[in-house]
């Protein structure tokens, strides 16, 4: 039978892609590891990793391996802590991958008190607007912002996510504001990652729009930027853009639209029968942190703001009254947001 080392030497290299980063990380010499590895293909009878002078990779056979292998180091470790959680304090290394600006302005500044509460807790954050196999890279816990449809990770609701369509002073007074969705389309839209699909509510329903523009990028905060800069308008969130649309920096397009009710702040794990004790304790303080209405749209007077961009809407069909006719919008085949 294969020791549990090997399982555990086996998964650090198929995870780091690296013998020397994976020895590194269990205190083993790179020898040492590709010889425990070596052992492991021979006592198997197959080849888990095809090697060349500059990368590691998994052969099919590995893949699979790898998968089952990881599901029985997790329920070692849920044995583990099973064991322990009722005697000790939540402990140990909890891995988390997040959004980087959400990271930034709602998950760091709490992280005094959240230490403080829970001292023998180590946090290890991996930063990043794309979504991460938590699976293979070995998280215990990612936040996501979007609508979740993955039916083998268990998630929970730790916030909503209130979008509005917004634009700077700047970008309105030069090219004008849309007076309905149709007139997007005259309007240079900009996108994070594959955001160019919005899905928007408002009183006549759900509308699925493909937009476009000149600018898109996988950072969140790069859009922000260029939103301010007056480069565009975009749909963005209340929790990134709260103190700019209170100072005017941005202002509310089209209010009577925002974004979909269905996306929103999750905390995402694997389906675990029993979820380890630091990612539940990390998961309820977050939730607690955020409260049933999120504490950035308590700082916002939202009825003024609406307000406010049903005054530049007004403004803007008083606008496109007085031009000549533009064309309709062709409809878009429904696409759920990422």
């Amino acid at each position: 039978m294969t020791a549990i080392t090997d399982l555990e030497i086996f998964a650090r290299v198929a995870r780091t892609g690296n013998m020397s980063a994976a020895g590194r990380e269990m205190g083993l010499s790179p020898a040492v590891v590709s010889k425990r590895v070596s052992l492991l293909e021979e006592r198997l009878g197959t080849r888990l990793f095809q090697r060349t002078t500059r990368q590691l990779t998994l052969t099919e056979t590995g893949e699979g391996y790898f998968k089952r292998v990881v599901d029985i180091l997790s329920l070692i470790a849920e044995a583990e802590d099973f064991v322990s959680r009722r005697n000790t304090k939540p402990r140990g290394v909890l891995k988390v991958t997040a959004p980087t600006a959400f990271s930034r302005l709602h998950i760091a500044p709490y992280l005094p008190q959240f230490l403080a509460k829970y001292p023998e807790i180590e946090l290890d954050f991996h930063l990043t607007d794309s979504f991460v196999d938590i699976i293979r890279e070995g998280f215990d816990l990612a936040v996501r912002i979007g609508e979740l449809r993955d039916s083998s990770l268990v998630q929970r609701k730790l916030a909503s996510d209130h979008r509005v369509i917004c634009a700077a002073p700047k970008y309105i007074e030069t090219y004008g504001a849309p007076s309905s969705l149709a007139d997007l389309d005259f309007h240079n839209c900009l996108s994070a990652g594959a955001q160019d699909h919005w899905r928007l509510q408002g009183p006549d329903g759900e509308h699925h729009l493909k937009v476009k523009g000149n600018i898109r990028s996988n950072s969140l905060e790069f859009v922000r930027e260029a939103l301010l800069a007056g480069l565009g308008i975009g749909l963005r969130s209340t929790w990134d853009i709260g103190p700019e649309l209170e100072s005017g920096a941005l202002k509310v397009l089209l209010p009577q639209y925002c974004g979909s009710d269905s996306v929103a702040i999750h905390a995402v794990y694997p389906c675990r029968d029993f979820m380890p004790e630091k990612v539940n304790v990390f998961i309820e303080f977050l939730s607690e942190t955020y409260g049933p209405e999120p504490y950035w749209n308590q700082r916002l007077d939202l009825q003024k703001l609406l307000k406010s961009g049903r005054t530049i809407d007004a403004a803007a069909k008083k606008d496109s009254a007085s031009e000549s006719p533009r064309p309709k919008r062709k409809s878009t085949p429904a696409v759920a947001p990422t």
